[in-house]
């Protein structure tokens, strides 16, 4: 059996992961390339006597390095080993397609160009002879359609046949003035009789493309003496002939001139009348008028969905993991061991796989909108308010998430390709209120406005979260994330119905990444935050408020004691000594030790916090916000004016541990949340500085 190891490349919206599905059905590997959050696709199947391996590369729209998709797939087809390149182009699109190919054609590699979507390249009368484009390209052209499977068999047999054989040279050429500086580098190559890996036309366009790997191999031979004149020659032609010294941008004009003559050679358009299923969905979804409300009530289907959907399972999932943490402490007993099992480890555990099923349901959307073409539409309709604040169309899906769950809206941030982008959108998510800060704002809002108030409060705490968050991406994108900003270039792919498998594929590699990240690391965290606020232990506390607790008459006595137990153990533990070491620096903010460790314990778990507070004011960790002892308890303890500066703090500091975990890998290192945790905390000191002395004045 021979091995045959192909890279999968092409620019986005052209049917690489459907034609991966299309040309196999053995099970998708899907991974992370090595240090980044970019990922891959693998299949591997048999196929006469070979073993085929095909690596999907991320859609590219050409070989540069603006994104970190374009960075991967440039980095992998320069340096990796492979033996050929199967570059799929979107048939309806060629000219823009083709683009790509002609960098690819200059990589000196065994290629396949396959012409996919032709089903409906045949619907747009769109006609293309194959076998003159293949003369012309120098590389064989294979017409194929994924969605029908045709011409998927013949693709394979050329791809192993092609193997076969030795590798042609490309016929991509340019015009006469480059080619008459190409001619000279090749003659002067040939007569120094340069040994060299390409071919000396190869090398010569490398050369005149000013490529960073040839300049750094050449620069210390004897050649390049008398080979660099003869390069700056060429190049100062060049730039009086195309009136710029851009070199990037004379060979970006030649390869699209190549590519438009390809077409102009081997492409027919029949006319067709009637007007195209896109067209006729465009005239609707993107509407100037009708187009954004369309788009807001399929976000709100898709929240609903999310988060009511996802609560039913939720719950079972809580119900469950409560009960295995019961059955754990009957197992290894109510002492210490039992408590690190079920407070600790399943407990911690719990808190991560109780998300999962908004998780499925929230990718299983966005999927749904990419795989049929809405999403670029979406970004499209949003880009010119989103870009007023720095960021860019597609922030929006990430940062409605962060209004559910954090953990999904940082994962979700993917769908951004550009890196500061993406930065710059992770950096804000944090600013939507998520569904844990939604037990502590009910907690506040009932406790100092009426029943027929705190809803409106609740709507005014959730804007203000979004436009802090907005603020602070103009903020960031001025001072921090600086940069021109790119120009917002995105095709309109053609709807199309959705592959179920690839959907399937997709949710089920968000669900295990998801799984497997915030997973074990919450295991560790929980245990060290059980550990923090139950040790160092007080046994002769312990024994004096046990020996009260038995001698109490009532039921209520002793309730009252063991709360005041738990109060004060939490109190002398290690959390509760961190939260009085910071007591200090929330000062400013009027916040006493027992708030500062709420908001600690908030670091874990947001829904925590409110359990957190009903043991500090000695009413249980049973307590949610609709307690009316723990509110009647907030109300007497706490001064309007704190509590608005601990609301607004709660509303911008960083998200729980699971997030913040999530967040890291996203961003690319735990710099990045070191960065998050100093933003995040410091505006929310600031906003919640400012909040409390207005608050004082008001009052």
């Amino acid at each position: 059996m021979k091995n045959l190891k192909i890279a999968l490349v092409g620019q986005p919206n052209v049917g690489k992961s459907m034609l991966i599905n299309a040309i196999s059905n053995s099970k998708l590997r899907v991974g992370n390339f090595s240090g980044v959050t970019v990922e891959k696709a693998e299949v591997s199947f048999d196929f006469h006597n070979h073993t085929i391996k095909i690596i999907d590369l991320p859609g590219t729209y050409s070989l540069n390095e603006y994104t970190q998709d374009e960075r991967v797939t440039k980095d992998f087809l320069e340096n990796e080993e492979y033996d050929m390149i199967i570059n799929v182009v979107d048939a309806t699109n060629l000219e823009r397609n083709l683009f790509l190919t002609t960098q690819l054609l200059g990589l000196n590699k065994k290629m396949i160009v396959a012409l996919n979507m032709m089903d409906e390249a045949k619907k747009e009368g769109v006609c293309i002879d194959e076998e003159q484009l293949s003369s012309i390209l120098g590389v064989p052209c294979v017409k194929v359609s994924a969605v029908t499977k045709r011409g998927i068999g013949k693709l394979i047999n050329r791809t192993v046949d092609i193997n076969s054989f030795d590798q042609e040279s490309s016929k991509l050429v340019f015009s006469d003035t480059v080619e008459e500086e190409i001619s000279n580098l090749v003659v002067f190559l040939k007569e120094k009789k340069y040994k060299s890996e390409l071919s000396y036309r190869n090398l010569a366009i490398k050369l005149l493309e000013e490529d960073t790997k040839i300049y750094k191999n050449m620069h210390a031979k004897p050649i390049w003496t008398e080979l660099l004149p003869i390069i700056q020659k060429a190049l100062n032609h060049l730039y009086i002939h195309y009136s710029t010294k851009d070199i990037e941008e004379i060979f970006s004009q030649e390869k699209a001139s190549f590519a438009k003559g390809a077409v102009l050679e081997t492409v027919e358009f029949k006319k067709v009348d009637k007007k195209s299923f896109t067209k006729k969905i465009d005239s609707i979804l993107i509407h100037k008028f009708f187009g954004i409300p369309i788009f807001l009530f399929f976000m709100w289907g898709l929240f609903q969905l999310t988060f009511e959907i996802g609560s039913i399972p939720m719950d079972w999932i809580d119900i469950f993991f409560g009960s295995l943490g019961e059955y754990a402490k009957t197992v290894f007993g109510d002492g210490e061991l039992g408590s690190l099992i079920a407070d600790g480890a399943i407990a911690g555990v719990g808190a991560v796989v109780m998300f999962l099923p908004n998780i499925i349901i929230l990718f299983l959307g966005i999927a749904l909108l990419e795989t049929t073409g809405y999403m670029s539409r979406v970004a499209f309709l949003l880009d010119g308010f989103f870009h007023k604040f720095g960021l860019h169309g597609k922030s929006f899906i990430p940062l409605v998430t962060g209004f559910g769950c954090s953990v999904p809206a940082y994962m979700s941030a993917r769908t951004l390709k550009n890196d500061r982008d993406r930065l710059l959108t992770l950096f804000i998510i944090g600013f939507m209120s998520c569904g844990a800060k939604l037990p502590i704002f009910v907690l506040f809002a009932g406790a100092f406005f009426s029943e027929e108030q705190a809803g409106n409060v609740l709507f005014i705490i959730y804007i203000m979260g979004a436009m802090f968050g907005l603020v602070s991406a103009k903020v960031l994108k001025v001072f921090v994330f600086k940069g021109k900003d790119e120009p917002f270039v995105m095709e309109m792919p053609k709807y199309r119905m959705p592959s179920f498998k690839l959907i399937w594929h997709t949710v089920a590699s968000k669900a295990l990444m998801y799984l497997k990240k915030a997973g074990t690391f919450i295991l560790i965290a929980s245990v060290l935050i059980w550990f923090a606020s139950n040790y160092p232990k007080q046994p002769e506390l312990e024994e004096q408020f046990t020996q009260k607790i038995e001698i109490a008459l009532s039921e209520n006595e002793k309730l009252e004691l063991s709360n005041e137990l738990a109060e004060t153990l939490l109190e002398k533990s290690y959390l509760g000594t961190i939260g009085k070491f910071s007591q200090p620096f929330f000062a400013p903010l009027g916040f006493d030790w027992k708030l500062t460790v709420a908001l600690g314990t908030g670091l874990a778990a947001k829904e925590v916090v409110v359990a957190t507070m009903g043991i500090l004011y000695s009413l249980g960790g049973d307590v949610d916000e609709s307690n009316s002892g723990l509110i009647d308890e907030i109300s007497k303890n706490i001064p309007f004016p704190v509590a608005i500066s601990f609301i607004l703090f709660t509303m911008i500091y960083l998200p729980c541990l699971a997030a913040a975990v999530v967040f890291t890998k996203e961003a690319g290192g735990y710099k990045y949340l070191g960065y998050l945790f100093v933003f995040t905390t410091m505006t929310a000191w600031i906003i919640a500085f400012i909040g409390y002395h207005i608050a004082q004045i008001v009052v």
